[in-house]
């Protein structure tokens, strides 16, 4: 799938990173979760953890062991990946995958089918990094969380005329967000700012709220991470779905999709209503033959299927052909 800016359905990743924990068959179940769920793509990780960082980075206070320790442990193998690739075949959704280092994405592209990269926040402003995955010719989806306009300014001006579809996702990475930090008018910002990039949305919200506002907003992609269940503890779970959370996100983008045409006009549902909820010219008292009307002797009630209401002042002066009974509709064959 390559992504249109104006026409395409929003494209819905489903992140399962590294909340597999070494499992291929955990891995399999979140892929056909995400299928059922309607996602277009689950996605995962591929760390080399050698490659990517010193065995003493320091991690975040969510984590309850070194993160070098917990890749060394729970990180697939490439072999491992191209199982959960080639599953992925089978059920008709689209691996995706994370490279931390060059070296996975040359792994990834020699063992799986992947069809394009997912570059994380962490590595968005590692441009050498990026060029070099760059040529090997596939698209690229960078989230920019943690970054400057400046940084990602960089970026895009280094990627955006060799990267075949490259996309950039509006991020915060905080490990839940505070909502008052989202700022995700943001995501119209960037449409502006980088006419060469799709632009999306990756939400480490524990909700959905803010992925439904950002599709409102004009995002063509919007990724979230999964959990097969909520309470297991993982370096995401914080900020994890579920999948029956997963499936109400896609019933709610698709919901938002339908609904932001631009068109004003009355619909057929519509013209039904019209007929008794708009208001007409009504008589207020019995007006008898050759009485000219007077303000006094007219109103306007529902229904909407005789003289419109709008109409009210060209009524007032003119005379009934007619006796006209009080609460009933007054058409113009009545007067002159």
């Amino acid at each position: 799938m390559n992504f249109n800016k104006k026409n395409d359905s929003v494209f819905i990743i489903a992140e399962g990173g590294d909340q597999h924990f070494g499992s291929v068959s955990m891995a399999k179940e979140m892929a056909l979760k995400a299928k059922l769920s309607g996602a277009d793509s689950i996605k995962f990780q591929h760390h080399l953890p050698d490659e990517e960082m010193l065995k003493d980075t320091p991690t975040s206070s969510n984590m309850n062991e070194p993160l070098y320790d917990f890749l060394v442990e729970n990180a697939f193998t490439i072999q491992q990946h191209r199982e959960v690739s080639i599953y992925c075949d089978e059920i008709s959704i689209e691996y995706m995958c994370t490279p931390f280092s060059y070296k996975a994405a040359i792994e990834l592209i020699d063992q799986t089918n992947i069809k394009r990269f997912k570059i994380g926040s962490g590595e968005m402003t590692d441009i050498p990094s990026l060029i070099k995955i760059a040529e090997l010719g596939l698209p690229m989806i960078i989230s920019t969380g943690m970054s400057t306009y400046i940084e990602i300014d960089e970026t895009y001006e280094a990627l955006k005329d060799i990267v075949k579809d490259l996309s950039l996702l509006y991020c915060i990475s905080e490990y839940p967000p505070v909502y008052e930090d989202m700022n995700l008018m943001n995501v119209q910002t960037m449409q502006d700012r980088y006419p060469k990039a799709i632009i999306g949305h990756s939400d480490h919200t524990p909700d959905l709220f803010t992925v439904f506002a950002a599709v409102a907003l004009g995002a063509k992609i919007v990724e979230k991470h999964v959990i097969l269940d909520k309470k297991m503890p993982g370096p995401d779970q914080e900020v994890s779905i579920d999948f029956y959370d997963l499936s109400q996100l896609v019933d709610g983008v698709r919901k938002i999709e339908l609904a932001m045409g631009n068109e004003k006009k009355i619909h057929e549902k519509e013209k039904e209503i019209r007929k008794w909820a708009f208001r007409s010219v009504v008589a207020i008292k019995d007006i008898n033959k050759g009485e000219e009307i007077k303000e006094s002797m007219v109103w306007t009630k529902r229904p909407g299927t005789g003289i419109p209401s709008k109409d009210l002042h060209k009524v007032i002066g003119k005379f009934a052909t007619t006796n006209i009974k009080k609460d009933t509709l007054i058409e113009w064959s009545q007067l002159k």
